[in-house]
């Protein structure tokens, strides 16, 4: 990972100077020319760097990696033997089959909770809402024939044989335990199959059935504390895709700790929502518990599945925060502090016995490099400033 950032001037002056050692070892722009200056020990010329005139960008640059996001546990409530199960890869919508127990479905509803009990005639509660809301939704009611409130009525039960009728079930007008598996997301994709054809399902026992993941596809990044403020939900990207185009994306989420994979929980396959769903693999990223992780939504979802179809899922993504262009750039070590305040570079002029110091106000600041625009004193592009020593 190559972090990017603003810093604060002073802050990143002391950093600089403090790490001398370090700083010259990375600064390919300082010279070993020597002459006469102020800016010096005096044991012989000072080292100097080249002033630039070049476009600055603060920002992050991450690696990352391609993927459905974190899994949830599909798990079964009811009793039987699995008679259909889907395959690795389907696409399910709400109102669609999971999968089959004693060869009748088990269907997707899109809600907060599962269903807890059977719900019939004189039943009331949220789950009563959920399920109503869900008929309406997929066109077995509408607002002529049943209320989406708390309350089972008669209009709830008719939507409910309407339902049964079209899934080929009796049409008892009851929802018993188990028929339905409500998940946040009102489309998801498969994406590992634990129960096996002709298996058995018992009730109450919590087993998973299925794995599944939202249809969309994601990036993934790992973060460093000091990275995350950067990367605030929200905040807009480019991610530079494993076969070299580009898509622009948006950080819906950033989790904490061993299960840090990104987020669940949207309406479509193009956004990360917040919360549901158990996490499970896919972040592609290392670390320890406290390892946070960034999902990126991407607005390009073809070229993004094009690159995961291709194994190509690696991922660099760009976070610009601020730029400088056409100003003048040096070392943040050649930034000398000034006893009234503010800062100044000392210049080694062509003829001049000893450097010239010109007052200066630092602007941006990037991988120890300052934008700086003078302000008492001339200074130009390839004019020499001294490193002091």
């Amino acid at each position: 990972m190559k972090p990017a950032r603003r810093t604060g001037v002073a802050a990143a002056v002391v950093i600089a100077l403090a790490g001398g050692a370090v700083a010259a070892a990375q600064q390919p722009w300082r010279s070993d020319t020597r002459g006469q200056g102020s800016g010096h020990d005096g044991g012989g010329a000072p080292s100097t760097a080249t002033v630039q005139r070049t476009t600055l960008t603060s920002g992050l640059e991450l690696t990352g990696k391609l993927g459905h996001g974190p899994a949830t546990d599909v798990v079964g409530q009811g009793q039987g033997t699995f008679t259909g199960l889907p395959r690795p890869g389907d696409r399910i919508e709400a109102g669609g089959v999971l999968y089959e127990l004693n060869g009748e479905p088990v269907v997707l509803f899109a809600g907060s909770r599962p269903f807890w009990r059977e719900l019939a005639t004189g039943v009331t509660g949220p789950d009563v809402q959920e399920l109503e809301r869900n008929l309406t939704d997929l066109g077995y009611a509408d607002a002529t024939s049943m209320t989406v409130d708390e309350e089972f009525t008669d209009g709830t039960a008719a939507a409910v044989k309407r339902w049964q009728k079209a899934h080929g079930l009796k049409r008892t007008g009851r929802v018993e335990l188990g028929r339905v598996v409500v998940l946040r997301d009102r489309a998801v994709r498969v994406e590992e199959v634990s129960a096996k054809l002709g298996g058995t399902a018992v009730a109450g026992s919590g087993t998973t059935v299925l794995k599944v993941t939202r249809p969309g596809v994601f990036a993934t990044v790992g973060l460093d504390d000091e990275q995350i403020a950067q990367l605030a939900p929200g905040s807009k990207v480019t991610v530079r895709l494993g076969t070299g185009s580009a898509t622009k994306g948006e950080v819906k989420q950033i989790t904490r700790g061993s299960g840090a994979d990104g987020g669940q929980g949207a309406d479509d396959d193009a956004t990360a929502g917040g919360g549901g769903g158990a996490a499970g693999a896919g972040s592609g990223t290392a670390g320890g518990q406290d390892k946070a992780t960034a999902t990126i939504a991407l607005t390009d979802q073809k070229k993004a599945k094009s690159a995961l179809d291709h194994a190509r899922p690696a991922v660099t993504l760009t976070v610009p925060e601020d730029k400088a262009e056409d100003t003048l750039v040096v070392p943040v070590t050649a930034l000398l502090a000034r006893p009234e305040g503010g800062y100044g570079v000392e210049v080694v002029r062509p003829g001049a016995a000893q450097p010239v110091r010109v007052r200066v106000r630092v602007g941006l600041i990037v991988d120890a490099r300052a934008q700086i625009t003078p302000v008492a004193g001339r200074l130009s592009e390839g004019d020499k400033v001294v490193i002091p020593s």
